[in-house]
């Protein structure tokens, strides 16, 4: 043990007398051999030359590039997958996509290239054989999963980003538990760093429940979280192959208002039955494979997967689009901007956490002083004050143009999501910040519906009577100390 606390002593003295050394290593490497925004590389050359000591310390912790590296694969369902896209592709681009999907309103007709877009960029494969509902309350959403979990069948699929030990978890678990002895396949992923307080004694307890488990990017040694970006932010629920969940609810007690700090959680999740659930098993597929190796495209391709759907549900369109470090694109903040660049009248944002790149932030600008009625919502109260801070100056930016600001104040919110003319909307588990865009893995279901579109646009409305609106007036008299607060802040953007 001596031996070893010498050895690092040695070693951190060496790294402190070599530092100016390190840093114009790490400086080469980042400019020439790491393909960065500009910004973020200026960023860092900052960081690392000024602060040398901290910056080579953030940047071992959050300045690794993933980027690009082929992470999720599904060679048995290649051929598949590549065939059912360019179908619906040639449906398209031959003038049938309407007659084949049924598509009556000349409205939805108008976004045939999104969903183009969507099928060449991301894979996500159209289907209408939807229902959907619609949680905004933590409660009433847990009550829905738990119930479908007794009722299960086959199989229970779950992935959250966070998941905490507590009354909530609790009681999840034990419907996990008896499922399991009942012979339903149960598998529960999560994500290290985010579930870091999901307890080792529950771990146990699945594993001996016959309950599989499994954990994207681990601890190193089980402690050292090595990777703060890079993370699973994904939330999602399979169960018996029908019926899917998908949203910002993760499991742990705040989100059934059962913690003071944040009040009353208010969020978005979808309880999704039909074709577009068999797409959120595929994704979460994906991902168990990834963190397991696992693969039950392999082992039951057509046990976890269903090809003909029966039952007919809702002609609700949708499409499930997936993004990450991984991808050469952007596909769920360029599902964004498509959706801001084809709004007609009206543009409503919901987000916990607001830090759009300039190509977001300047459509927004172009719509409202083209007379779009574009309005965002985000938290009054911060539960990360450093990214509420560059929420609130970006936020700021956006009076100047038009753009009406609310501050929620009816408890924390968390939903994530953007309702274009209450016609198409996109919700998910993606903040409409560079996190999610481009460093997280993240999961949005694009709604081609005007019926469900409505009901989120009802839903923003009377969540504005909640609000506080943020005016130019009340922006231009904040105080010195927030001033302060938001250029701090904002100065760290590019590495967020």
């Amino acid at each position: 043990m001596q031996y070893i606390f010498e050895s690092v002593k040695d070693t951190w003295y060496w790294m402190i007398d070599n530092i100016f050394y390190i840093n114009i290593v790490l400086s080469i490497f980042i400019i020439f051999f790491q393909r960065r925004d500009t910004k973020a590389i200026w960023a860092w050359l900052l960081l690392l030359n000024y602060v040398p000591i901290v910056g080579f310390i953030l940047y071992l912790i959050i300045g690794q590039n993933l980027h690009k590296s082929k992470m999720f694969k599904v060679k048995e369902m290649e051929e598949e997958i590549n065939t059912a896209i360019r179908k619906q592709e040639n449906t398209i681009y031959n003038n049938e996509f309407d007659e084949k999907f049924h598509i009556t309103d000349e409205r939805l007709s108008d976004y045939k290239d999104l969903v183009l877009y969507n099928l060449e960029a991301s894979r996500a494969k159209y289907t209408e054989n939807n229902e959907v509902r619609i949680f905004t309350d933590g409660d009433d959403k847990f009550e829905a999963l738990i119930m479908a979990m007794k009722n299960a069948k086959k199989s229970i699929h779950i992935q959250y980003y966070i998941i905490s030990e507590g009354e909530l978890f609790g009681e999840i678990l034990d419907v996990l538990e008896k499922k399991a002895k009942q012979g339903v396949e149960v598998r529960v992923l999560y994500d290290s760093l985010g579930s870091k307080k999901i307890g080792t004694n529950n771990i146990k307890r699945m594993k001996q429940a016959g309950i599989k488990v499994g954990e994207f990017f681990p601890a190193f040694l089980g402690i050292f979280q090595i990777r703060v970006n890079y993370r699973n932010h994904r939330k999602v629920v399979v169960i018996d192959n029908e019926c899917a969940y998908v949203g910002g609810f993760n499991i742990g007690d705040e989100y059934i208002d059962k913690v003071k700090k944040f009040g009353h959680w208010r969020d978005t999740h979808f309880e999704i039955k039909g074709e577009a659930a068999n797409e959120l098993q595929l994704r979460f597929m994906l991902d168990w494979d990834y963190a397991t190796k696992e693969n039950l495209f392999h082992i039951h391709t057509q046990k976890y997967l269903k090809h003909n759907f029966k039952k007919k549900h809702d002609k609700i369109g949708m499409q499930i689009v997936s993004s990450g470090p991984d991808s050469k694109r952007q596909e769920i903040r360029d599902n964004y901007l498509r959706l801001i660049t084809k709004a007609k009248e009206r543009i409503y944002i919901q987000t916990p956490y607001f830090i759009p790149d300039e190509a977001v932030l300047q459509s927004l600008k172009i719509a409202a002083l083209s007379g779009i009625d574009v309005r965002l919502m985000i938290p009054c109260k911060p539960d990360h004050p450093f990214v509420y801070w560059i929420t609130y100056s970006y936020a700021g930016d956006l009076l100047e143009s038009g753009v009406k600001c609310y501050c929620y104040e009816g408890g924390f919110l968390h939903a994530k999501g953007m309702v274009v003319d209450g016609i198409v909307s996109c919700y998910g588990t993606a903040n409409m910040d560079i996190r999610s865009f481009d460093l997280n893995f993240e999961v949005n279901a694009v709604i081609y519906s005007p019926e469900v579109s409505m009901e989120l646009e009802r839903i923003f409305l009377d969540d504005m009577t909640k609000c506080s609106e943020m005016t130019k007036y009340d922006y231009a008299k904040r105080g010195m100390m927030i001033r302060m607060k938001e250029q701090v802040s904002r100065l760290f953007t590019p590495l967020m």
